[in-house]
């Protein structure tokens, strides 16, 4: 079987983030609206429309391209293609994600401004090497990658931490690997699947989706006018990483088998805008959160997305006013959201 090395002494989380880190779902998220200043007080109605060539499930990406240059926003977007959705706000959450790339090998990493692991201090430039056990890691610090050895022990606790846990932290204090440079935010740590070795990512679930947005959708369409199709592929892969249950050590993976994800070296200034302006925003149905699917595209009736985006939008209520939707409201007694019809 699968078997987990150590997660619950990470970063001494609380047992949400434990069953969220395991792949729980959200369960308890109450449906509230959270996209879009001017809809703010809006619960939205859905009718799905699925366009495009490919799987027919969610979004479909290059209609979302053009039904943004049309005009639409995010909300109405995501509105046209998952049925019955409504828009949630997820809590503050990490997610751990496992880097499939690294499968089979140690962990190897540094940072320029120090980091953690085993109860010792790495200096600027030293590098923390891990090798995952049954109960923990084995673990060699050296002077930088390749230098000499500066201690040597076990752990229980087989991760690398940055000297701040927090989100948003600066690019010099991220956990770089020795063999590429690349970069990464939150922890970095290891785990066994059977004898197998396997690295994984700790962070905070925004900083996560600042590494996936830019690999699913082209950052560029912002340019062209397409921004909120940008803000409503957020929402959607942060509803896909937030449902994800993959593994007993990891919630979800960083390739097409789950989301491509690549750390903080692809970061663009215009998905990072897109995520940080739905922050927390995810798509609901029947109290849970949606598993929202997506594709490039998702034409099941053999029609052009590009003609059918010249149509208007065929999300119900579009040109009604706020008070014609479902309004929310927190009950007097216990403050849990309470949505009321019109």
């Amino acid at each position: 079987g699968v078997e987990q090395v150590g997660l619950e002494r990470q970063l001494g989380v609380g047992e949400q983030d434990r069953q969220l880190r395991r792949g729980q779902a959200l369960a308890g998220v109450e449906p509230v609206v959270h996209l879009g200043a001017a809809r703010e007080e809006l619960q939205l109605a859905v009718e799905l429309a699925a366009r495009g060539d490919g799987h027919g499930r969610g979004l479909g990406q290059n209609g979302a391209f053009d039904y943004a240059k049309q005009g639409w926003t995010a909300e109405q977007i995501l509105a046209h293609y998952y049925d019955g959705a409504t828009l949630g706000t997820l809590p503050e959450s990490k997610i751990a994600v496992r880097l499939q790339g690294r499968d089979d090998k140690t962990l190897d990493v540094y940072s320029d401004v120090g980091a953690s692991v085993a109860g010792q201090a790495l200096g600027p430039g030293e590098a923390a090497h891990l090798t995952p056990t049954p109960g923990g890691a084995n673990v060699t610090i050296t002077s930088g990658c390749n230098g000499a050895v500066v201690w040597e022990g076990t752990t229980d606790n087989p991760w690398v931490d940055p000297v701040d846990a927090g989100s948003g932290r600066p690019v010099e204090e991220h956990l770089m690997f020795c063999d590429d440079n690349r970069g990464y935010r939150g922890a970095l740590g290891v785990a066994l699947e059977g004898n197998a070795f396997r690295t994984v990512n700790f962070l905070d679930i925004e900083d996560y989706l600042l590494g996936v947005v830019p690999l699913e959708m082209q950052p560029g369409w912002a340019d062209q006018g397409a921004a909120e199709a940008l803000r409503a592929q957020a929402v959607a892969a942060r509803s896909y990483s937030a449902s994800e249950e993959r593994y007993a050590y990891a919630q979800t993976c960083d390739t097409t088998a789950c989301q491509m994800y690549g750390g903080s070296d692809v970061e663009d200034d215009r998905t990072s805008d897109a995520v940080r302006t739905t922050a927390g925003a995810v798509l609901m149905d029947g109290g849970e959160i949606l598993h929202a699917e997506y594709s490039a595209s998702s034409d099941r009736d053999g029609m052009a997305e590009d003609a059918l985006a010249e149509a208007p939008p065929i999300v119900p209520g579009v040109e009604a006013s706020p008070e014609d939707f479902p309004q929310l409201t927190l009950d007097e007694d216990t403050a849990a959201p309470v949505i009321e019809l019109p």
